[in-house]
């Protein structure tokens, strides 16, 4: 009898059963901790700002210093409008009740200090299928019902945020009601809109998670090998060629709204006195990413840029099999600057791209001779005993 054909599948599928349920579980549980702790801060804001005298000024003074610092003991993600999102996020579930180290709280207003040790338990009315950011979507919804009712569907159907975002946007709760009136809610009475699987690993590098749990958001986590090289030698040709370039950064993290973008690389030239954002594509130069190009340059200067600085530039490299772009991408308010001052000293882009296309063959030939290696020497070993 041949072992892999017992009952539940071979032992591969059942060994990738068990670890496919572990990350699933360690996913759960940071998301249900996480969007507890921002409820519970919410709570505490409120209970805080319910004493003060004048509630607006108070307020306002609460969240500022409070901002400042959690920045200070635990970095990055709790900027005023993150601290302003937990304020309203309870305010938004305020009925979710939440035991906390099986004591439940009769008052939400007490005067009475909470105490959360490190350890407690927290037993919470939201799902662990939805992330921080689905509540930060859902919290938006100002009608109650139709919070209650895209949280189920997020839920059952398993959307991701931004689907979420999408049936909220395109008012779907409003939509099946003027067609089918509120009947038309009930799950045997319409199709389902299924969403899209998202695997542990793609949850776990939400930056939101990484800065909850105080961890690096390293540029590995959004790099495949192949750009991972490209981008590196792209970093050191620039900074060989001597014309003022500084590096600056590596998958530069840009947050907007609930929002998160990187920037491949960043530049700063001390010359011009601009900064440089690159963006490399692994494909063909679309509208869409000139567009995001633009997108990157505006939110880079309204984030990064001090006085003294010139405009930002952006540059696109894209990548194919049969054919690499280069192509600078500058907001129309800044092209006379560029083509005045900025080009002396930047590459051309017929330069960029005859580099981009020699260091893509000789990476993947590099690429294909390890992986060619490696088959070698796991096909040459003696099988064991």
């Amino acid at each position: 009898m041949d072992y892999e054909m017992t009952i539940g599948g071979t032992l591969f599928d059942r060994v990738v059963q068990i670890l496919e349920q572990a990350r699933s579980n360690v996913v759960q549980s940071v998301n249900t901790n996480m969007v507890t702790a921002y409820w519970l801060i919410g709570r505490e804001i409120v209970v805080e700002i319910q004493g003060g005298k004048e509630r607006a000024v108070y307020g306002k003074q609460v969240i500022e210093t409070l901002s400042l610092q959690l920045t200070e003991q635990y970095g990055h993600g709790y900027s005023v409008p993150s601290v302003k999102s937990f304020r309203q996020f309870f305010l938004a579930f305020q009925d979710r009740f939440i035991e906390v180290s099986s004591q439940t709280e009769s008052d939400l207003f007490s005067s009475l200090q909470k105490s959360y040790p490190p350890g407690s338990q927290f037993a919470t009315n939201f799902s662990p299928q939805l992330t921080w950011s689905h509540y930060r979507a859902l919290m938006r919804v100002s009608k109650p019902a139709a919070r209650e009712f895209y949280e189920r569907e997020a839920i059952e159907c398993g959307w991701s945020k931004t689907q979420l975002e999408r049936q909220i946007q395109t008012s779907y709760y409003e939509r099946i009601i003027a067609h089918h009136g509120e009947q038309g809610l009930l799950t045997a009475n319409r199709e389902r809109l299924t969403g899209e699987k998202l695997s542990p690993v793609d949850v776990l590098k939400s930056p939101m998670v990484l800065e909850f749990l105080n961890l690096p958001d390293t540029p590995d986590l959004h790099e495949s090998e192949l750009e991972q090289a490209i981008i590196r030698n792209l970093q050191f040709f620039l900074l060989e060629l001597g014309k003022g370039f500084s590096f600056v950064a590596r998958q530069k993290h840009i947050r907007f709204d609930d929002d998160d973008f990187y920037v491949d690389l960043v530049f700063y030239n001390f010359i011009l006195k601009c900064f440089l954002l690159i963006d490399l594509k692994l494909g063909k130069l679309t509208h869409q990413d000139v567009g995001q190009m633009d997108g990157y340059v505006r939110l880079f200067e309204d984030q990064f840029k001090v006085e003294g600085d010139n405009p930002t530039i952006g540059l696109i490299l894209c990548s194919d099999k049969s054919e690499a772009v280069a192509k600078y991408s500058v907001l129309h308010e800044s092209k006379q600057i560029f083509a005045s001052k900025y080009l002396k000293y930047l590459p051309t882009e017929e330069e960029l791209r005859l580099e981009i296309e020699k260091e893509r063959r000789l990476i993947e030939a590099s690429l294909a001779d390890r992986k060619g290696l490696l088959s070698f020497d796991e096909n040459s070993m003696p099988n064991a005993e």
